[in-house]
């Protein structure tokens, strides 16, 4: 039986900055909200987001994007992630954001989505499941042109608990031999913030040393959209019109650091990774 939602339209995509603020006071002892074992029945929509063509050429450099009039297909995810973070920050959300580990994430391209297009967005939360590590949830994004669907998004989230979830385990198996790389990047600290300007994420445990240790890390790491978008434009030339491109975030790229990136040819489409030098994988993905 299909969940019902209710629709709720914005009249403009909400500022990031509040919605963060507002998600770190929730963290506060006696100050959250109450938690669910279900994902909210409400989907949140935006409609007629125009893109600036400023900030498409800064991500686009950012990321290792030629410049064109074409979004990239992880482009249309960091304009609409506000209606998602809106939706993520509720007091009801399932899963408090502090903490949150964004472990994965499905990208359909239905069509070539260009700079005069304007998008429609639509947002909701589904499939809560339980992980040995905690709780499971799929953020869906969704951009329509004039009614037709062009691009959808979907990220799973990870909120760790203490308590073992009894669902889905991790892969504890031998690690397969790393393919060989076809490059190898220099990943420098200012990934970081030149990410969360071009992106509006401005996470501290990807912009400060600070930030990082207290989550539990040495110095900052990159943003895994950041390194899904930076494979993705080491294969652009090699894209097809409509695909689906999958990742799984494994190993965060520390920063500064150097990862290898490796691409084999599967099929009518392909296999990619970052791998670091001692062959632990940061990323594996495809595209069919």
């Amino acid at each position: 039986m299909a969940t019902q939602r209710e629709r709720v339209t914005l009249p403009a995509l909400p500022a990031a900055g509040p919605l963060y603020r507002r998600a770190l006071l929730g963290a506060m002892p006696g100050r959250g909200g109450q938690r669910t074992d279900e994902v909210p029945a409400v989907e949140l929509a935006v409609d007629q987001v125009a893109v600036d063509p400023d900030r498409l050429a800064d991500y686009d450099r950012v990321c290792g994007y030629r410049l064109a009039d074409r979004l990239p297909a992880t482009f249309p995810h960091v304009v609409g992630f506000p209606l998602a973070l809106r939706l993520i920050t509720a007091p009801e959300f399932p899963i408090p954001l502090t903490g949150v580990v964004h472990v994965a994430n499905r990208i359909t391209v239905h069509r070539p989505v260009t700079v005069a297009d304007r998008l429609d967005f639509t947002t909701w939360a589904e499939n809560l499941r339980p992980h040995d590590r905690g709780r499971q949830v799929d953020v869906v994004l969704v951009g329509s042109v004039d009614g037709d669907e062009v691009w959808r998004g979907v990220s799973t989230y990870l909120g760790r608990q203490r308590t073992p979830g009894g669902g889905e385990r991790r892969d504890r198996g031998d690690r397969p031999a790393p393919p060989a790389a076809s490059a190898r990047w220099r990943v420098e600290p200012r990934v970081g913030t030149d990410y969360a300007r071009v992106s509006g994420d401005h996470n501290p445990i990807h912009t400060s040393r600070l930030g990082a240790r207290l989550f539990g890390f040495p110095r900052p790491i990159a943003h895994g959209m950041w390194s899904k978008a930076r494979c993705l434009a080491a294969l652009e030339n090699r894209l097809p019109e409509a695909y689906t491109v999958d990742v799984a975030f494994k190993l965060p790229v520390p920063l500064p650091g150097t990862v290898a990136f490796s691409d084999t040819a599967a099929g009518a489409g392909w296999d990619f990774a970052l791998h670091d030098q001692r062959g632990r994988p940061h990323l594996v993905g495809t595209i069919r």
